[in-house]
This record gives structure tokens, C-alpha cells and sequence, in this order.
């Protein structure tokens, strides 16, 4: 079953040279490419946080298979959705759903629960399609959407996806998709944006999932990012850097109202 785009022509082209030129503009970079075990990039519209996101793909080295994890943005289907067959449909044409990555993963978490309702509208995960499109051959990915809040269940998430990954010889890159602090000043959301990113660095969950919640940091795909934090631990990464932070005030000049993009690539 194939899934057709959501926010084709709104948050990225629909054309597919305009988007294949688009693409190339964030993906351009000079800097040598390293191994990471996941990375965290944003969804908002190519205008807005292309350059971040392709700021992150660009650095480092993209394997054919990958587990795109994000938040589930509106009500409807399943707190804990994966699709495990099929193929997501973009202007570069059809990418594959990993099946056997799919099914592994759901064995290994029976939280999750097979459900295309969450996904029909949700562009978390869908504006990183073209991007991995263009820079893969072969790609083959595991979408995954969640709107629980519950650690323990993001706990159960996170060992799990490390145990799939961990499982197969060949790499599996695991991608958190959320957008940062949301609709305040500038200077509030770098602030905010700043409490949660150094939770990120040091690889710690539990300090991000309390660091959000006590601090009010509107960080949509936090639980997302929380599951694969823990994920990257169990896995034996090193560390984690920032590749580019920016808001959406750098493009509009609006500073009233931002929201906060962070690129990061975990080690």
C-alpha cells in the first residue's frame, strides 16, 4: 500500500526539480562525513528548517536502512504507531518501508501498534523522506510515530530499537524528528532550547524527559528524542554535537513569536 505525500507543496516542493534544487542547497557542505549511531533534526517547512536539517544529513554518512522516529501532531490512531509494510510516496518517487526491520521491532516492543490513521496527515517523519531520498540509494526505512509521554514506555521503545539495530551487521541510523521551543520571544526560546540541549549532549534521557516538563520547553517530538537517547546508550555512543541551531526569527525576522530547529548528530 502506498501512502501519498501530506504536505507536498506546502512544506517542501511538489515539483520535483524545484525540490531536487532545494535539497541540493542544504545538503551543499564541505565538511567531512562522520559515522553516527542517530541524529535529531526538525520537520517545519523547508524555508524555515531545511537548512538544518540538511546541515546534519550532509555531515554524516547515511546508511540504506533507518528508523525515523516523531511525534504524532494531531489527535487519532495509535499512542505508539508503526507501519511495517508499504511505501511512502514523494516527488522523487516511492520510498520502502523496511519490513523485516518493522517486524523485528515490534517484537521487540509489543507497545507498538500497527496503525496508518497516525500517519495519514503527520509530517513529522515525511519531510525527512526527500532529504534521505536524495542522499541514499536504496533506502529503506521504519517510521515510527508516538504520542505517549509515559517514560517507562519510551523506556521500553528505546532498549528495543537498540536491540534491533544491534542485531543486524550492516548499520541502521536512527533519526529523532521534533522542532524545539514554539511560539515565544527569541531570547525565551534560546534559553529553553539551550536547557534541553545540554541534556541532549551528554546522552541523557531522563534529564531531557524532566528538563521539558519542569521547564515548560514546548519541544514537540521530546519523547521521540528521549527514546532514542536511550537507544544511543545502549548502542555505546560517545557524544553528541550540535551541527546548527537557528529559528524561525532568523528567517522572517519575526523574534515575537519562534520556533526553535536544532540539528544534532549523535556519536
Amino acid at each position: 500500500m502506498i501512502r501519498p505525500p501530506a504536505v507536498s507543496g506546502r512544506f517542501y516542493p511538489s515539483d520535483e526539480k524545484k525540490l531536487a534544487f532545494e535539497s541540493d542547497q542544504y545538503t551543499a557542505s564541505t565538511r567531512q562525513k562522520v559515522f553516527a549511531h542517530g541524529c535529531i533534526v526538525p520537520h517545519a517547512g523547508y524555508m524555515y528548517s531545511g537548512h538544518v536539517a540538511g546541515a546534519v544529513y550532509s555531515a554524516i554518512e547515511i546508511p540504506a536502512r533507518c528508523i525515523l522516529l516523531g511525534p504524532r501532531h494531531f489527535p487519532g490512531g495509535e499512542a505508539m504507531a508503526i507501519i511495517s509494510e508499504g511505501s511512502w510516496r514523494s516527488p522523487f518517487g516511492d520510498a520502502q518501508i523496511d519490513s523485516e526491520l518493522a517486524v523485528e521491532l515490534k517484537r521487540a516492543c509489543p507497545l507498538l501498534r500497527e496503525d496508518r490513521v497516525a500517519h495519514e496527515r503527520e509530517h513529522s517523519l515525511e519531510v525527512q523522506i526527500p532529504f534521505l531520498q536524495k542522499l541514499v540509494e536504496n533506502l529503506r526505512f521504519v517510521p515510527v510515530v508516538l504520542a505517549t509521554q509515559r517514560y517507562t514506555e519510551l523506556e521500553s521503545l528505546g532498549h528495543a530499537l537498540a536491540q534491533v539495530v544491534t542485531a543486524h551487521a550492516e548499520p541502521v541510523l536512527l533519526i529523532a524528528s521534533t522542532d524545539m521551543n514554539h511560539y515565544e520571544s527569541d531570547a525565551i526560546t534560546r534559553v529553553k532550547d539551550q536547557k534541553a540541549i545540554e541534556r541532549i549532549l551528554p546522552l541523557d534521557p531522563r534529564g531531557l524527559y524532566d528538563t521539558v516538563r519542569s521547564e515548560d520547553i514546548t519541544m514537540c517530538g521530546y519523547a521521540a528524542t528521549v527514546a532514542m537517547l536511550i537507544a544511543m546508550r545502549d548502542l555505546g555512543a560517545q557524544d553528541a554535537e550540535v551541527i546548527r541551531y537557528a529559528t524561525s526569527g532568523d528567517i522572517n525576522g519575526d523574534r515575537d513569536e519562534v520556533v526553535g530547529y536544532a540539528g544534532i548528530v549523535v556519536r
